[in-house]
């Protein structure tokens, strides 16, 4: 459904994607993990079509069509939404008037089902300004609120657990999978490995490269047994290489 491939981008003389090759398949989860500095969030922009991150060499592909002559207005029209790592206020709307904008029903019943999902009382919301008065978890739970009501076909989701206490982080899982079975695909970007959790396929990245493509389960071993003490940046060990990309 989705593909980068060969992917590099430079911030000035910095190199922060090395060849990075990622493919995500048609309603799935797909977790993306690394170390904070690794390409992450970079590889979220460019795939949305940011101002300052068009000017990068290789390919991103939906259904086999590059985009990178689609500014943001195409994407999203073409399904592609972004929750950012540090969530939007937006003066002079309310929450409700930001979740109808997201919202394909726009229904009442619809938008305060969706409060409710990620945690938060419509009641007690819905009226609220969406602006730095709220906590930048609240502006994070709405924010994927609205991902959900939007129904997207490709949703990159940058650690959605920023900000979340670790009790909510089931909640954000939840939501992530009601996109799924709404038809949609998940690009999920974490450095912790329990947002593992529900995925279909993961991918480690790290100096901007995709080290090791598995199952969560496998990715997240390598991740817990490795990455926090890296003594090696950019590559796996040659002598667990084979082991891991093999699922052993």
């Amino acid at each position: 459904m989705f593909e980068v491939k060969n992917l590099k981008f430079k911030a000035g003389d910095k190199s922060i994607l090395n060849g990075l090759n990622l493919h995500i398949a048609d309603n799935s989860i797909h977790c993306i993990i690394g170390e904070n500095g690794t390409g992450k969030s970079t590889l979220a922009y460019i795939i949305m079509g940011l101002t300052g991150y068009e000017h990068y060499e290789g390919e991103v592909l939906l259904q086999g069509e590059d985009i990178r002559e689609w500014d943001i207005t195409t994407r999203a029209k073409h399904g592609i939404t972004l929750a950012w790592q540090t969530p939007a206020s937006f003066e002079g709307l309310t929450v409700r008037e930001y979740l109808r904008l997201s919202s394909k029903t726009r229904k009442t019943e619809d938008i305060r089902q969706a409060l409710s999902d990620v945690g938060l009382n419509p009641d007690l919301y819905l009226g609220r300004m969406v602006r730095d008065e709220l906590s930048g978890g609240e502006r994070k739970r709405i924010e994927l609120a609205s991902i959900v009501l939007f129904q997207p076909k490709l949703a990159i989701i940058d650690e959605p657990d920023s900000g979340i206490d670790l009790l909510s982080i089931s909640l954000v899982i939840k939501n992530i999978e009601k996109i799924k079975n709404a038809g949609g695909s998940v690009l999920l970007i974490t450095h912790r490995e329990e947002m593992l959790a529900g995925a279909d396929m993961a991918t480690l990245i790290c100096s901007g490269k995709d080290l090791l493509h598995n199952k969560p389960d496998i990715v997240k071993t390598y991740y817990m047994q490795n990455c926090n003490k890296c003594e090696h940046p950019g590559q796996i060990k040659k002598h667990e290489s084979e082991r891991f990309k093999n699922g052993l």
